[in-house]
């Protein structure tokens, strides 16, 4: 499949897919944030029919308007480098990894797109319910476009519904639905955008306490602080169940990104959970990975040395599995060479051989096991950085909540400079769980089953590095603008329409 690969290619190729990544996840969880928000808030307006919160919501839709005509762009851009930078990968999973993308092009995104437009300028062309309907449908299409995306995104972590074609040289889907609901599509997919979901009450909740601290628009403020918070304190609590769920799905089917995130060189059972340092919870880890305190879980040395478990299941060594993809990708040879010279005992020893050992045959690619382990310390840090945040995040949402319930909230400016601030923190968090979900399963692109220096398109790494600055230079430039956008319309606040209905109730 591949010669010689410029180890600097990969690399470069590698920064470039992440540069692109991680800029689109800055817009994709505040759209699904939003959308929500906006959604509960003009329920309230039909469903109550106060002015105000047709007003309060109209404000929000103008920065989930901004946020995400920018999102659109790095998210197209991010498709298309499947094909230019990992062409190997397209050639060889892109019957089964394209069907999640062009779904969610064909029915998510153009459904989210149609009802956007109505969302924006229908509010003196469509009836009220018609109009609450156009801005769920907007929120809901956002949602089903995450899923399908969360769905390819979780086939290269867990690859399920598909055999291996060895005269196409191609894995081809054969069960659809077990693809587009496996248990971590559907894990992955609840906990990404739930983190969607807290981040957007986050920028509700900090922009809202901005007002406060200025004093301006203060009914406009607790309004949506009374929306943003509540919803933030649920989706914050569902998080840390999705959260649950997930970690045991990574320790049973990504053992290594288990170990990497905990820095765990040898394992057991009883292990217990590292917060920093020799601050340790005994048997924790042993209860986050397998729900039982005295549950195994290997640790990096154990998962390259090969390790048996209590109940006696053995788990080959990495050069073992080295040795079987090898054989794997001799095989595949073989066989191809058999029905060129139509050797028909040759094809069906080539085929059986092949059948043994396609479990491992990404391992053939491999030239050196410590390949296989991860980069352990931003895998370690950015775990921590996720679940801390998202503790203190439950801890504000509880004590805003609290307070406003008190109606002490308007004088408590600690707490509403605490929740401004925690705007970036957001960002952080949702950027730290992108990190541990990919850089905790390197060196795979699709695990166990194609490593990245099999994946990759064979370009020169000059022009990797070229599209890698003038990507880097565009998307800070998009951005730059966003956020002056942003700031500009969060210093004007609601308009003098939507203020005028907030002042008179």
């Amino acid at each position: 499949m591949i010669g010689s690969i410029d180890t600097s290619l990969i690399d470069w190729s590698r920064a470039q897919f992440a540069l692109t990544a991680m800029y689109h996840w800055l817009f994709v969880p505040l759209t699904l944030g939003l959308a929500m928000i906006m959604g509960i808030m003009e329920t309230m307006y039909v469903k109550t029919g106060l002015p105000r919160w047709k007003g309060i919501a109209q404000f929000w839709q103008k920065l989930f308007g901004i946020n995400f005509a920018v999102g659109v762009a790095t998210g197209l851009i991010l498709e298309f480098e499947f094909g230019t930078n990992w062409s190997n990968y397209s050639m060889f999973v892109g019957d089964i990894f394209g069907a999640p993308l062009a779904i969610e092009g064909i029915l998510a995104f153009f459904m989210e797109s149609t009802f956007v437009a109505v969302m924006f300028f229908g509010w003196k062309k469509v009836s009220k319910k018609f109009h609450l309907a156009s801005t769920w449908l907007t929120g809901i299409g956002a949602t089903i476009s995450a899923w399908w995306i969360l769905v390819a995104n979780s086939w290269m972590q867990y690859p399920v519904g598909m055999h291996f074609n060895p005269d196409t040289v191609r894995n081809e889907m054969n069960d659809f639905i077990a693809v587009a609901f496996s248990p971590m599509a559907v894990a992955k997919f609840f906990h990404t955008v739930m983190s969607g979901w807290v981040l957007g009450a986050i920028f509700v909740v900090g922009v809202s306490c901005w007002y406060l601290i200025k004093k301006r628009h203060v009914n406009f403020a607790l309004s949506s602080i009374k929306v943003g918070a509540l919803f933030g304190l649920v989706s914050s609590i569902i998080i840390a169940l999705t959260g649950d769920i997930s970690g045991v799905q990574v320790a049973k089917l990504q053992p290594m990104k288990m170990a990497a995130a905990e820095g765990l060189l040898h394992g057991g059972t009883g292990v217990p959970f590292t917060v920093v340092g020799d601050l340790k919870f005994p048997k924790v880890l042993s209860f986050l990975a397998t729900h039982d305190f005295n549950g195994f879980v290997p640790g990096i040395n154990d998962i390259i040395d090969g390790y048996q478990t209590p109940d006696g299941k053995v788990y080959p060594s990495a050069e073992e599995k080295i040795r079987r993809g090898k054989v794997a990708i001799a095989s595949l040879g073989n066989y191809r060479k058999a029905i060129a010279e139509k050797d028909d005992a040759l094809k069906m020893e080539s085929l059986k051989m092949l059948e043994e050992n396609m479990p491992y045959f990404g391992y053939g690619y491999i030239k050196d096991t410590n390949y296989l382990i991860p980069p352990v310390a931003i895998t370690f840090w950015s775990f921590r950085v996720m679940v801390g945040l998202g503790g203190f995040f439950i801890l504000l949402f509880l004590l805003i909540c609290w307070y406003q319930y008190k109606e002490k909230l308007e004088n408590k400016t600690w707490l509403q400079k605490v929740a401004f601030w925690t705007i970036p923190l957001g960002y952080i968090a949702a950027q730290s769980g992108w990190i541990v979900a990919e850089v905790g399963r390197q060196p795979w692109a699709i695990q166990d089953m194609l490593p990245l220096n099999a994946a990759i398109s064979k370009l020169q790494t000059g022009s990797v590095q070229l599209t890698f600055f003038i990507f880097l230079i565009l998307f800070t430039i998009m951005l730059v603008a966003e956020i002056c956008i942003m700031i500009k319309a969060i210093k004007a606040g609601p308009s003098v329409e939507e203020n005028t209905k907030m002042i008179k109730e």
